[in-house]
């Protein structure tokens, strides 16, 4: 019977992974393997003594004793697969499981060195879906600082003057950049870092991935959709809520009153043995009840046209997802429920909060408010 390790090359403080395999960041890639349960990885010597002080593993192999070994044996210029082969012959392993984004580089080489490569689709680690209360505690503490981040950015706007369509604070006129700017600066103070902060005003809110450019308008719907990790944890968080400094229409007041009871519905349905396409044909049949239908008009897509949620964790996108397919929740897994709409004729609403699924339920881990016009 054929003897499998697990492997990667990777970097772990761009590869979740390697991050989850190790808990150790390093920012050039290096080797991992877990061979009979064991793990393994292969350091620099730069790295090799905060690694085995640091990296949650059974055994730190220095990368310089693997390559002195192989030019003893005759190896002129061992690189890294020559390493990777050398320790996979010690253990007598012929077959290689590697995650998907596996460097083709390697790949190759490993093939050819004769042993099994099987790609392996997400989750790598099966374990990874399902969080322990550590892991929980470390997305909460992100979560915090997003929300007190964004209640930063809330304020500013609360206290913004009004003249004629534009928002202004201390003098300056309001801009989505400038907003996103803010709640950055927020973030950096509490050990986060934001990227791709969606601050979109109008009906730049209706692409949800829109992050938003330009002056921010009075009496029209602002979407900010906040999204960093941790620099000490690297887990994420990730909180959507619309605001409209100034009265909203009574559409858009409607479509908020509908986001609510949608997201009410994932509150009521997840947990676990779920399925996730289920909860999210839910909602969207409870949007079309209230007369918001979803499909294309006008050559651009409106209504509801995304997923309920998505699991979170050292990835801000992780399984389980709750959308369009069958995907099964279980107790532990850490999802977003986030329903939207969108209308150029109104503005865009989306309201996103963070929960942990559990036997009978879910667990809100979001405690910032939901207020519409402010």
């Amino acid at each position: 019977m054929p003897k499998a390790a697990k492997v990667i090359i990777a970097s772990s403080e761009s590869d979740s992974n390697m991050l989850y395999a190790t808990r150790f960041f390093v920012p050039d890639p290096f080797l991992f393997l877990e061979i009979d349960g064991r793990k393994k990885v292969v350091m620099s010597d730069l790295e090799v003594d905060r690694a085995r002080s640091q990296a949650r593993v059974d055994e730190v192999i220095a990368y310089s004793r693997v390559t002195d070994a192989l030019r003893a044996a005759g190896v002129k210029h061992p690189g890294m697969t020559d390493v990777l082969a050398h320790l996979l012959r010690e253990h007598g392993v012929d077959e290689v499981e590697v995650p998907g984004n596996f460097p083709v580089q390697y790949a190759d080489k490993i093939r050819e060195k004769g042993f099994r490569l099987q790609p392996k689709p997400e989750p790598f680690f099966a374990e990874r879906a399902v969080k322990t209360e550590a892991e929980i505690e470390e997305i909460t503490h992100t979560q915090r600082s997003t929300e007190e981040a964004v209640a930063e950015a809330v304020e500013v706007l609360r206290r913004s003057e009004i003249r004629g369509d534009h928002l202004y604070h201390e003098g300056t006129q309001l801009t989505a950049e400038g907003i996103r700017k803010l709640i950055h600066l927020e973030l950096i103070k509490r050990d986060c870092l934001g990227a791709h902060t969606i601050v979109a005003p109008g009906l730049q809110g209706c692409d949800p991935h829109q992050t938003g450019t330009g002056p921010l308008l009075a009496h029209q719907s602002i979407i900010l959709d906040v999204f960093p990790h941790s620099t000490k944890s690297h887990y994420y968080a990730d909180m959507t809520r619309t605001v409209v400094r100034g009265r909203a229409s009574d559409r858009l007041k409607k479509m908020y009153d509908a986001v609510l009871e949608g997201q009410e519905i994932g509150f009521s349905m997840i947990r676990d043995g779920a399925d996730g396409g289920e909860i999210h044909r839910a909602i969207l049949k409870r949007f079309e009840e209230l007369g918001f239908q979803t499909g294309e008009k006008d050559g651009r897509m409106q209504g509801f046209f995304h997923g309920t949620g998505h699991g979170l964790g050292l990835d801000v996108h992780e399984p389980p997802r709750i959308g369009g397919v069958k995907d099964i929740l279980r107790t532990g897994h850490v999802v977003t429920n986030e329903p939207g709409l969108y209308y150029p004729d109104a503005g865009a609403v989306r309201l996103e909060d963070l929960v942990v699924v559990t036997d009978t339920g879910c667990r809100n881990l979001t405690r910032f408010p939901k207020q519409l016009e402010l």
